[in-house]
């Protein structure tokens, strides 16, 4: 699935991912291949993604996530 992690600043990740794990502002959520769409609010905590390369994290303070068609959109400040 397709993963991009923006800010109105700059791309921080665009690239394919095994799965995604997101600090849901309800509790931490993971993402995997053909999830269900849904839109989501973050919190304080990390992105934990799965790529070709290994296991990779970056630390948010809030944002928002989209799921959709096999590709998830993090927004974040």
């Amino acid at each position: 699935m397709k993963l991009e992690i923006i800010s109105p600043k700059k791309v921080w990740f665009d690239g394919e991912v095994q799965r995604v794990t997101l600090p849901g502002s309800l509790g931490t959520f993971t993402v995997l291949e053909r999830h269900a769409p849904l839109i989501s609010t973050l919190t304080h905590g990390d992105i934990v993604y799965l790529t070709g390369d290994g296991r990779q994290h970056m630390t948010v303070d809030s944002g928002l996530v989209e799921v959709w068609d096999n590709r998830v959109v993090v927004c974040i400040d």
